[in-house]
């Protein structure tokens, strides 16, 4: 097969008719061999009823539902598991993604050897100050952490090869640094492309201000997890230990003033009490560092999301 098309949705009941003829208008065209994975994150409206009257009149609907909403990084986490297309395109189902990108994200993935390919919404429909601006800083921000070059992390179209997508898992809220989990998982040819973005024609959006708070406490985690997720002893045990030794000296010099310069009092000195802090804080950083290594070795168990229905072509 050669694409995958996985698109999360949340109470999109409006838009899913004219996304699917658009997509499947764009893959005849073209002659590509594809399906189409809609992921219903619990939408509340008839969104999942539309997509099984669909599935009916188009073969190449896969479809599954959430028992609830678990949010976008679940989603996609699911869709991926399911996908099976050498190229797997990530959309938004509120038709501001436009599925006429498609040829050309699949061209540079399958032709021009790239991993990934994440969008690039040059011009934007989208308030200024609400969306424009705070968009621009938080991408200016993960460039600058993560060594990635690309202008929109964000963007909800993205193209993967298909080993890629088998080898990551999205949780929580990490959709927006699905290129960062892709390049510490060893997939670094990393490309850009600039697509068209539309003005929403259906609906509200589903995103506030607020996921940019989270959005920078998700860069913070990112980070650290790529750096050293599989090794937290490597962070913490080195802390501790530098914090250990460095009160260790500290008292050491305290108990070589008293045995041998006969200097009393040593209890009532701030030194001592440096030492105590230096040797506590150490010893727990490195017992930190133990218990994250064995959360991470048991941690094989995968976290499974109540799925209510399927349709599978």
């Amino acid at each position: 097969m050669d694409i995958s098309v996985v698109i999360p949705l949340l109470n999109e009941e409006e838009s899913l008719p004219e996304l699917e003829s658009w997509i499947r208008r764009v893959m005849d065209e073209n002659k590509f061999s594809y399906e189409i994975i809609f992921v219903d994150d619990g939408s509340t409206d008839a969104s999942w009823h539309i997509i099984q009257n669909l599935s009916k009149n188009n073969p190449n609907i896969k479809a599954l539902r959430f028992r609830r909403n678990y949010g976008k990084s679940p989603a996609l986490n699911e869709g991926f598991k399911i996908a099976e297309g050498d190229v797997v395109i990530t959309m938004d189902a509120d038709l501001q993604d436009s599925p006429d990108e498609i040829p050309g994200l699949f061209d540079m993935i399958k032709n021009q050897g790239y991993d990934l390919v994440s969008g690039w919404k040059k011009k934007r429909y989208d308030s200024k100050f609400a969306k424009n601006i705070p968009s621009k800083f938080f991408n200016f921000t993960t460039r600058l952490m993560t060594g990635i070059k690309l202008n929109d992390f964000n963007c909800g179209l993205k193209a993967y090869r298909y080993d890629v997508v088998k080898n990551i898992e999205v949780y929580g809220e990490m959709h927006r640094y699905i290129p960062v989990i892709a390049k510490a998982a060893g997939f670094g040819h990393i490309g850009e492309k600039v697509v068209q973005h539309q003005k929403r024609k259906f609906g509200t959006t589903k995103f506030g201000m607020n996921r940019f708070v989270r959005g920078y406490l998700d860069l913070l985690t990112i980070s650290f997890i790529s750096k050293f997720g599989k090794r937290p002893m490597h962070l913490f045990g080195g802390l501790g230990t530098i914090l250990f030794i460095a009160g260790f000296v500290m008292g050491a010099y305290l108990v070589f003033q008293k045995l041998f310069n006969s200097v009393y009092g040593m209890t009532d000195r701030p030194l001592f009490y440096l030492a105590l802090i230096c040797m506590i804080i150490g010893s727990q950083f490195f017992l930190t560092g133990f218990l994250a290594e064995l959360i991470q070795t048991n941690s094989a168990n995968k976290k499974q999301y109540g799925i209510a229905e399927r349709i599978n072509s």
